[in-house]
């Protein structure tokens, strides 16, 4: 599908790729449903929680862009997570190269009942003077909510309007939470008013800049990691959208290639860089696992003409990495008897499915099931290859309900079992429980995924996890189980769904 810039925003994902957030089967069975067309979502009859569109990932890295306003057009409650993450950015030490002059800036028009009945964009308007006043950003993002979409806003109009007496560049950002179910339907409509709105044509290529769209969930040690090796090849990373200036995403059309550090995160910008400013992309694998990051670090000098350069760096690297890894792969044989293999329950994202399976065999623990949040036929070509490798599997889409990740918990009852602040209940347990990754304020150590660095790391606190089990023991005797036993003998963790079409 191609990308048209001329629309105020992308279409959804359940539109543009099939998207679901409920299912439960093996993986051959999913891949082969969506290519057949006959994969459908299920209606949840009782659901715990759900994420937003614009206010669950999107508010929270939109807000870290340094020298921009985001204004969140709706009630005051829609922009309540930016709330801590001031806090949570600056645990990162200057010392380990934190912006000097990072802050967060963000407006929220608190759209009220009168506004609803009679619009918002009087507010919106004054918003963006203000906002233009207090801060005199090089952008203004505006991003809407699920009350402007109902009254049906005309933000662009107000931005065409007041954009002449306006310095910044204005970027409507169509993030509605009512207009879809898959919360990466938020990234798209970022993107696209980023590709719109900020992405200069006509400059000249920079053919030592890699574009890198980094998750949330990947860490300061992640982005050091990255940093570390582009650099050694002469390669300089272009990190959007935390912590990014505007310029970055200015120049985003300069550069040699974007990489991927999660698929479903890059894939609109990606796509949109290729058809309209002819940078090259790929989408897989992603740095994680030493032979992933082998082949991501390949990939990229066949784009910048530094393969010879990335040879003598994988060999040294290698050289300096495997060893460690070898220590870690005996660590975990060594755990369970009979030549059986430690098994751990994980993944989030999509992303997280194409890279943790495959980090798994490469670490030697098998994966019984993977539980992801919602899955659409961006990867199929991809988790194929994933089953050819690792052998098939059950997969859980899972939008973070924890009744259904505490069933699908119970019923494999892992080793290991992974989990987010989002999903709860699998720490209630005797085996081992710890976090499926830490967030991007985590500037320690131990809290690397990617690169060579980042597969030593986190081999190393997966059997941390196996060892220390004080947190698991504590929940289990001082917090009663939040499920009756008759929960537990469903069959299916989707019990409380019924089909409805996509």
């Amino acid at each position: 599908m191609s990308i048209d810039l001329k629309a105020n925003t992308c279409p959804n994902r359940e539109q543009r790729a099939g998207a679901v957030n409920a299912y439960y089967g093996k993986a051959s069975d999913l891949v082969q449903e969506a290519r057949n067309g006959t994969l459908t979502n299920k209606e949840r009859e009782f659901q715990q929680s759900s994420g937003c569109v614009l206010n669950f990932y999107l508010t929270t890295r939109v807000v870290t862009i340094r020298d921009a306003v985001m204004i969140v057009h709706a009630p005051v409650g829609c922009s309540s997570t930016s709330l801590l993450y001031r806090e949570v950015y600056r645990r990162i030490p200057l010392s380990e190269g934190r912006p000097a002059d990072f802050d967060l800036h963000w407006l929220t028009t608190n759209i009220d009942e009168k506004d609803v009945v009679y619009g918002g964009a009087d507010k919106l308007r004054f918003a963006i003077r203000e906002a233009e006043e207090r801060y005199k950003p090089k952008a203004i993002f505006v991003l809407a909510s699920c009350t402007s979409g109902i009254i049906g806003e005309d933000i662009e109009g107000v931005v065409a309007e007041v954009q002449p007496e306006i310095n910044a560049t204005i970027v409507p950002v169509h993030c509605e939470g009512i207009r879809s179910r898959i919360i990466q339907t938020a990234y798209d409509a970022f993107w696209h008013g980023i590709l719109k709105y900020l992405v200069k044509k006509d400059i000249p290529k920079q053919p030592d800049l890699v574009n890198i769209a980094s998750m949330l969930s990947y860490t300061w040690q992640d982005r050091k990691e990255i940093t570390r090796l582009l650099n050694r090849i002469g390669l300089r990373p272009n990190f959007i959208p935390e912590f990014a200036t505007v310029e970055q995403f200015e120049i985003l059309g300069a550069a040699a290639v974007t990489a991927p550090i999660c698929p479903t995160y890059t894939d609109y910008l990606s796509r949109g860089l290729e058809q309209e400013f002819g940078v090259p992309c790929f989408m897989y694998p992603s740095p994680v696992g030493i032979d992933h990051t082998d082949e991501w670090l390949r990939t990229i000098a066949r784009y910048t003409g530094k393969e010879k350069e990335v040879e003598v760096l994988i060999k040294e690297e290698r050289e300096k990495w495997l060893p460690q890894m070898e220590k870690i792969q005996n660590e975990f044989a060594s755990i369970k008897p009979n030549g059986e293999k430690v098994e751990i329950l994980g993944s989030l994202g999509q992303g997280r499915l194409l890279t943790q399976v495959p980090y798994f065999e490469e670490i030697g623990v098998s994966s019984p099931a993977a539980i992801i949040q919602d899955f659409d036929n961006l990867v199929l070509d991809e988790v194929q290859g994933i089953i050819d490798q690792a052998g098939d599997f059950d997969v859980l889409v899972n939008t973070f309900q924890a009744a259904e990740l505490a069933h699908i918990t119970r019923k494999y009852d892992p080793d290991v079992a992974l989990t987010c602040p989002f999903q709860g209940s699998a720490y209630k347990r005797e085996k081992g429980a710890t976090r499926i990754h830490a967030l991007r304020g985590d500037a320690r150590q131990w809290s690397a995924q990617a690169g060579y660095k980042g597969a030593i790391a986190y081999g190393n606190f997966l059997l941390q996890s196996l060892k220390n089990k004080a947190f698991q023991k504590t929940m289990l005797a001082k917090t009663p189980d939040s499920y009756k036993d008759w929960w537990y003998e469903q069959p299916d963790p989707l019990h409380f769904t019924k089909q409805k079409g996509v």
